[in-house]
């Protein structure tokens, strides 16, 4: 018995396409989560923030520009899919 008990909106499953850009795509959306992960531990912390914490957050968001300039620096046709 399955206990979600919602069906997906179009009943479809993801084609090779999309996972393939989802793949593409997925060093970019690991940093972001890192960035988000850092921002929810650094408001967490509150008035308790440390330096540390603010570091985090500062080394994840670099980690998504770095990100993001290396994808819009690649080319879809020259990643080899296998």
């Amino acid at each position: 018995m399955s206990i979600i008990h919602l069906s997906a909106v179009s009943g479809e499953e993801p084609t090779a396409a999309d996972m393939a850009a989802i793949e593409y795509e997925w060093p970019l959306i690991e940093a972001e989560l890192d960035l988000l992960n850092a921002q929810i531990a650094l408001i967490n912390a509150g008035p308790n923030a440390s330096v540390l914490d603010s570091r985090r957050v500062r080394r994840a968001a670099h980690r998504v520009i770095e990100a993001a300039r290396v994808l819009a620096a690649r080319t879809p046709e020259t990643e080899v899919v296998a």
